[in-house]
């Protein structure tokens, strides 16, 4: 076994760090590496979560059982299937208290490697180091403004009701690579699929004003759940992080598409987007209407195209 270990110190108190730490689901609003995570089961103490990351440049998924302790503030976790050359790795997240009401997070990994190869041993000691520094330093950073955080975090979601069968609307939404010739706000897209469900996608969308934003993404497409969740790994300038989920349901009358984001705000650009005298209320509503304005304009021509192809069936 090897063993790596990382520490931060945080300018806020251990309950506020502990707390980040123990919300796995939001993760990929905090991670820069994290794309999604599901919670499988959870009984208060144990949890098992599928995980979905960015590893040395690739997606990488695995399923981890993790133990939360609130009274120590500490969280054990074991990855139980890990990806060759890992055979195992297990570590725990530790936020301890200080006397003047910060505190140190300390991260650490015990893992193996298949036939203990230096060559492997090295690659996960230098993959472990570049993705831990990242997740403390967002720790940090997210747990310093604790008390703006509601401020700087929101969520939200548009729908649509569309009188279609869902594998149609779902199939709109997954051809991500049609949408330049489909929806109008989106200029260019280039799409990576390697592995299926995974896709690797950068895009040029056009505001209302004329502005061209680039962004890249992640979406991890589940259709026999008819939802597609994604996570923007390069961002339009206001947003530091910007995760979101289409979602097809069906019901008795028809189908409702779901389209759900979560964002935090970029603090230090609100003044450079938005002017000298906008405030996070102001970027708060851009964010909202820009987003909500874009993926209501993508939904209503899934409806249409949904329900021409019904008729034509």
């Amino acid at each position: 076994m090897h063993r790596t270990s990382h520490s931060v110190e945080v300018d806020a108190p251990a309950g506020v760090v502990y707390g980040l730490i123990s919300d796995a689901q939001r993760w990929p609003l905090f991670f820069p590496e994290n794309v999604h995570v599901e919670r499988l089961e959870f009984d208060g103490t144990n949890e098992r979560l599928r995980m979905w990351a960015t590893v040395d440049g690739r997606v990488r998924s695995w399923i981890s059982e993790r133990a939360q302790d609130p009274a120590t503030r500490c969280v054990e976790f074991r990855h139980t299937h890990p990806q060759l050359p890992v055979t195992t790795m297990r570590g725990t997240w530790i936020a301890e208290e200080r006397a003047d009401g910060t505190s140190v997070l300390t991260l650490l990994h015990d893992f193996a490697v298949h036939g203990d190869s230096a060559r492997d041993t090295a690659w996960v000691e230098q993959v472990l180091d570049t993705n831990s520094r990242a997740e403390l330093a967002s720790l940090r950073s997210l747990a310093e403004r604790w008390k703006r955080f509601d401020e700087l975090v929101l969520s939200f979601e548009d729908t649509v009701r569309i009188q279609a069968p869902a594998e149609h609307v779902y199939d709109f939404l997954y051809r991500v690579a049609d949408w330049p010739t489909l929806i109008p706000h989106v200029a260019r897209l280039e799409l990576t699929e390697d592995a299926p469900g995974v896709q690797l996608m950068s895009m040029d969308t056009l505001t209302a004003d004329g502005a061209v934003h680039t962004t890249e993404s992640v979406r991890i497409c589940f259709p026999h759940a008819g939802r597609i969740v994604y996570k923007q790994t390069a961002t339009p300038a206001l947003m530091e992080a910007h995760t979101g989920e289409w979602n097809v349901v069906s019901d008795v009358d028809g189908v409702t598409a779901v389209a759900q984001h979560s964002v935090v705000l970029r603090e230090e650009a609100v003044e450079q987007v938005l002017g000298a005298d906008a405030d996070l209320d102001r970027a708060r509503r851009y964010v909202r209407e820009a987003l909500g304005r874009n993926s209501t304009a993508t939904l209503q021509l899934a409806r249409r195209y949904a329900e021409s192809v019904a008729r034509a069936a």
